[in-house]
């Protein structure tokens, strides 16, 4: 018996009818995924970029405002009254600054959070206000610190974002200032 090539085998060949070909549904999915994939990349990118920066922008602040608070603790309550710098506190007003974006509330450091988190400077400050008339303040003029630490802040998933069709983000930089009454020691 010999078999034959010819007939019904040839006719269900591999090459499609375009019929079959616009009826096929094989990979659709994939294809749908591809095309999708850039832009759930980059709403991923943007979600992650903007809970990072808002959760270090929030850790800074409140360490601009622990700084101030000590500021508010350890300077002369008559600086106003014998004038005076506060030059000498900035190492220990940065070191309070850059500990609290730095790390979590046990104590260890959280880099992937804090990548990208530079402290520039932060510059101590103090004016002296002078109380209304009749008012019974302890001090008059009385002094009030001023805090003021300038951040900048960098976005590790930039490329993506210029993959997006946007230009490459550039870094921010936030001035964070608080202020506090001076009560001294």
């Amino acid at each position: 018996m010999s078999s034959s090539c010819t007939g019904d085998a040839m006719t269900h060949s591999r090459i499609p009818s375009p019929t079959r070909f616009r009826r096929a549904d094989e990979g659709v999915a994939l294809v749908e995924f591809a095309l999708l994939l850039p832009m759930l990349l980059l709403l991923f990118a943007v979600t992650i970029e903007a809970a990072r920066m808002v959760r270090s922008y929030q850790a800074v602040s409140s360490g601009v405002r622990d700084a101030a608070r000590y500021l508010a603790r350890v300077a002369p309550a008559d600086i106003c009254d014998t004038g005076g710098s506060l030059a000498g506190y900035e190492d220990a007003l940065t070191e309070i600054v850059s500990r609290s974006y730095d790390s979590d509330d046990d104590g260890q450091t959280s880099s992937v959070v804090t990548a990208g988190v530079t402290v520039t400077s932060v510059v101590p400050d103090y004016s002296c206000i002078t109380a209304p008339t009749g008012s019974t303040y302890r001090r008059n003029p009385f002094a009030v610190a001023s805090v003021t630490a300038t951040v900048d802040f960098t976005f590790p998933f930039a490329p993506l974002f210029a993959f997006g069709g946007g230009g490459a983000l550039e870094p921010v930089t936030a001035t964070i200032a608080d202020e506090q009454r001076i009560f001294g020691i």
